[in-house]
């Protein structure tokens, strides 16, 4: 019986009509969106599945709905499959989603922090704006050090993602990162693109939502995960809630080192089929660049968890 790990993923995968045809096809899914706007007390399933684009990707509203879309696939499969999962991992807010797969937290829970946690983002980046850039391409010196020459000459700007070998992000004052991108394009890169964010995510800038997260998970109801899930602090699996709530907290300012986290899962289970769960294969995508070896498969389509439950349900070939 093939061992699955499960991927969720991060903002910037959500899109309108999302999640819709889950909700069609399955009551586990329609119930879970259900929940989930009853908990918040908005239509946030509406917006997921009619936009307009501008309203679902403001920050408040993309990271619930990324959470939402992962639960509702969970809850789709979750009674065949969850047997054969070993771990789970997401990409800096699909970290949420992966908990509540674990059972860390139920979906209600879990859409509420993260809807806090866009808010304080939010706020936290009108305080002090900010801005990130995606770095395509190897530079011929360390990103540290590129960040650290810029940080003196003009901002304060760290690596935020190890996305994969040759795609990184970096993150801080907005002079910060337009003098790393220079650098950087100088140091061999051959690409240094702006995003479009609302703020200098996972980097220093963000510190005053910190107490406002750490609040918001110490009041929220958590258990030990089921399976672990590897963090993006540190690469390491979390097997307790006191180390969920810690590590979910000090992720707002800490880079997501997701090429480690990757290579951690890859080691420590070889063989296993990794499931990306939400919209989009952007993280399957990813596992390919770092461990090729790996099989992947998305699940965020109807007709992708038809797949997924067919597949754990045939018989195993002699």
């Amino acid at each position: 019986m093939q061992p699955l790990v499960l991927l969720f993923p991060g903002q910037g995968s959500q899109k309108p009509g999302m999640a819709r045809d889950l909700a069609d096809a399955f009551a586990p899914a329609r119930e879970t969106l259900a929940a989930i706007d009853a908990a918040l007390g908005v239509a946030l399933s509406r917006v997921m599945f009619d936009g307009p684009a501008d309203e679902l990707t403001l920050t408040h509203n993309a990271q619930p709905a990324l959470l939402a879309h992962g639960a509702a696939v969970w809850a789709t499969v979750r009674d065949a499959i969850r047997g054969r999962v070993v771990a789970a991992a997401g990409h800096s807010l699909g970290e949420f989603t992966a908990h509540h797969a674990a059972g860390t937290f139920d979906a209600a829970t879990g859409a509420a922090l993260v809807r806090r946690r866009g808010l304080l983002m939010y706020e936290a980046g009108v305080a002090r704006p900010g801005a990130m850039a995606a770095l395509l391409g190897e530079p011929d010196r360390p990103i540290e050090e590129i960040c650290a020459q810029a940080t003196a000459e003009a901002g304060e700007v760290v690596p935020a993602n190890y996305n994969c070998p040759g795609q990184l992000v970096i993150s801080g004052e907005v002079a910060g990162v337009e003098r790393a991108m220079e650098l950087a394009k100088a140091a061999g890169v051959k690409r240094a693109v702006r995003l479009q964010v609302s703020g200098a995510f996972h980097s220093p800038l963000m510190a005053p939502a910190r107490a406002g997260l750490e609040a918001a998970l110490a009041e929220a109801p958590m258990q030990d995960p089921a399976f672990p899930v590897v963090a993006n602090v540190d690469a390491a699996p979390v097997t307790t809630a006191a180390r969920a709530r810690a590590l979910l907290a000090e992720q707002l300012g800490a880079p997501v080192r997701w090429t480690e986290v990757v290579r951690t899962l890859a080691a420590s289970h070889p063989g296993a089929l990794f499931v990306e769960m939400g919209p989009g294969t952007v993280l399957a995508g990813l596992v390919k660049k770092i461990a090729p070896e790996v099989e992947t498969v998305a699940c965020g389509t109807a007709p992708e968890v038809e797949a997924l439950l067919a597949r754990v349900a045939a018989p195993a070939s002699a």
